[in-house]
């Protein structure tokens, strides 16, 4: 009988030393990076756990930004861009990551993405502080160096080549999604498992809350927050993405543009559009809400339903009202999904 009794005595132990462990408490922080807001909610035992754990996110998130901002004369990308024309180069491991993930998205979407849109990005930028569209020989010769085709990706040696001169790369439509991913695993590393961090449209989480099915978040539609057609969701140990133009926006000569450039064109998208993109992670989510911005409704959700746990909410703003559309897959992140079954 000694066994049993053994076995029972270690279970009563065991469970009152899971009674007797400290609740996590939620915490949050804050510090501006990349040109937005970064945001961390994490649950810890203690405050020195979880500043800690914030202080080490933040520093990787600086850390992505002096290697990927093209603001930054001497980041790591900026330093690439200088050898366009010339041989390939040896990068750090995170700035080929990026590129690969954004090649990938590039050939998935025909171009849709293309993180060489450096040139006419910055005649856009020039356009919304002089509020004076981009002269159009200008923008002939920055859509002449615009193509994705042109980045070479070496793995064996991890090397990149831009193969025409001039070209310029911004990875404004991606990076701050891998950012945030960075930021979920450093804050994994330092023991916590239930973590959110945002940056701007861009959203990655860990496990869910105490208690909870996971995190939930609030997808706005074309008006924000207030919004009767925003949708809320439960998310867990994956991203969601949006993209659109509702605080990033130039108006000339009576058109709203948006900052999102349809590489083909050069022009910025005309026309109220948002769109959310829940993927496995931040990377995937940021490069493809931007993506389907430029392709459109019909071409978006096919993409949408082409990709595996991938899902998605479209709006587009029309002459007779907004048209919403989703994908198969979003319905099954609503929350009570569950409970209704």
């Amino acid at each position: 009988m000694r066994k049993p009794l053994l076995l029972i005595v270690l279970i009563f132990l065991a469970g009152l030393a899971r009674a007797t462990d400290p609740v996590p408490e939620r915490f949050t922080f804050e510090e501006p990076h990349m040109g937005t807001k970064f945001r961390i909610v994490l649950y810890a035992v203690d405050k020195d756990q979880a500043e800690k754990a914030a202080k080490a996110a933040f520093a990787r998130v600086a850390e992505l930004n002096r290697i990927m901002s093209d603001y930054l004369d001497d980041s790591e990308l900026m330093l690439l861009c200088k050898k366009a024309g010339g041989d390939p180069a040896p990068v750090s491991p995170d700035l080929f990551n990026v590129l690969k993930k954004a090649d990938e998205i590039s050939r998935l979407t025909d171009g849709a993405l293309d993180v060489s849109i450096g040139p006419v990005v910055r005649l856009w930028r020039k356009a919304r502080r002089t509020g004076k569209l981009p002269d159009a020989e200008e923008l002939k010769k920055a859509l002449a160096r615009v193509d994705f085709r042109k980045i070479k990706l070496d793995p064996n040696g991890r090397r990149v080549q831009l193969l025409l001169m001039g070209m310029l790369l911004d990875l404004g439509a991606i990076a701050k999604g891998y950012a945030a991913d960075a930021a979920v695993q450093v804050l994994r590393q330092q023991g916590i498992r239930s973590a959110l961090v945002a940056a701007g449209g861009d959203i990655a989480v860990s496990e869910p809350p105490p208690d909870t099915k996971g995190w939930k978040i609030t997808i706005a539609g074309l008006k924000g927050g207030d919004d009767p057609d925003s949708r809320q969701i439960l998310l867990s140990n994956a991203a969601v993405s949006t993209a659109g133009d509702l605080y990033q926006n130039v108006e000339i000569d009576g058109k709203r543009y948006s900052h999102i450039i349809d590489p083909k064109t050069g022009y910025g998208l005309l026309g109220r559009r948002s769109v959310t993109v829940i993927a496995p992670d931040g990377a995937t989510a940021d490069a493809l809400d931007t993506a389907i911005c430029i392709l459109g409704m019909e071409q978006g959700v096919k993409l949408l339903e082409s990709m595996k746990d991938v899902a998605g909410i479209i709006y587009f703003e029309t002459p007779t009202g907004v048209e919403i559309r989703e994908s198969k897959s979003f319905g099954k992140y609503s929350p009570g999904r569950d409970e209704r079954k």
